[in-house]
């Protein structure tokens, strides 16, 4: 039986992805530190013979390592996820984004363990010219702590001897939608849905600004097919994870939320706080590894509205929704 270590696997996308191994009778193993308190995210699984949670923060190494013998795979997710939470602690994004992020790399180089997947982000390439299309060569330009941290180790890598054990696979996620067991409503699709559904006005910042989305499933979905793929096709390699025609303004996605709510309430403005602005082409991932997201945003706005009517959410507690503040 492969071990898969999923390093922040008690997360938004990590839990989504547990459920996918766990169906296709993979050890998996979760290394969190639960700082957002989101225990009760990871309850479903502990029944599960072939699931192990371990409660470490890796920024200490000298217990994390011995939970890596025997590998296949090291899916790297963790981190302080975001723009506004490294913005608000930005000394927790240097220990956890970089030293951390470190700590895992060098105990898998120790480990011998050949295949890492590093979660990067789409943000790196901050604001592009109209006329671009970001493929993976594209100029990066993180606007922010968060995506600095994600370019920086991407850069250390992209510099390790190739000749070496360890074969990194890159993957720059478009920005994350859709349900998981560690719920977030602080992103956009999610968050603009919520407040529509809630009947509350929903006000947009910049309303014509670009940026690729992807679903939780298909998240999943692309990281079991990195985990099974040929190193020869993945080692040393960066892609784009999302899919061409999720590539959506915020006032199409107000669009299609609309669809559902044709009286909802809605106010624009101008110049806020995110100046990103960028199209992504996700070509590469779509030609090497034959992906193609099975969930268009359409789709993921009518699931969160199911849920979101069927009472699935507390929101009287709605910090417990999103990334907002650490517990540590």
């Amino acid at each position: 039986m492969k071990k898969i270590i999923l390093v922040g696997g008690a997360g938004y996308i990590g839990t989504v992805l547990t459920k996918h191994l766990l169906e296709k009778e993979y050890k998996v193993i979760c290394i969190d530190n639960l700082i957002y308190k989101q225990d009760e995210c990871i309850k479903q699984f502990v029944q599960n013979k072939n699931f192990e949670f371990v409660n470490i923060d890796i920024r200490k190494k000298d217990v994390l390592g011995k939970y890596f013998f025997d590998a296949h795979s090291v899916v790297l997710l963790a981190g302080l996820v975001g723009d506004p939470i490294t913005k608000k602690y930005p000394e927790m994004n240097d220990e956890i984004n970089i030293k951390g992020i470190l700590n895992v790399v060098e105990i898998c180089k120790e480990k011998n363990i050949e295949r890492l997947i590093f979660t990067s982000t789409c943000s790196n390439y901050g604001i592009t010219d109209k006329d671009v299309i970001a493929d993976e060569n594209n100029e990066l330009k993180p606007l922010s702590l968060y995506a600095s941290a994600k370019v920086y180790i991407e850069n250390f890598l992209m510099s390790l001897n190739r000749n070496s054990s360890l074969k990194p696979t890159i993957l720059r996620f478009a920005t994350a939608f859709g349900l998981s067991p560690r719920m977030r409503f602080d992103l956009t699709v999610n968050e603009f849905t919520k407040e529509m559904a809630l009947g509350n006005e929903l006000v947009i910042y910049d309303a014509n600004t670009w940026r690729p989305y992807c679903h939780t499933e298909d998240f999943a979905y692309l990281i079991c097919k990195v985990i099974e793929a040929d190193i020869a096709k993945i080692a040393f390699e960066i892609f784009n994870v999302g899919d061409n025609e999720n590539n959506f303004t915020k006032q199409m996605i107000v669009d299609e939320i609309l669809k559902f709510y044709p009286n909802g309430k809605v106010k624009y403005l101008e110049k806020g706080v995110d100046q990103r602005n960028y199209i992504v082409d996700f070509s590469k991932v779509n030609s090497v590894l034959n992906f193609k997201s099975k969930y268009s945003i359409s789709k993921g706005i009518d699931e969160l509205i199911f849920q979101i009517n069927n009472k699935k959410f507390d929101f009287k507690s709605e910090n417990q929704f999103g990334n907002y503040n650490l517990n540590l």
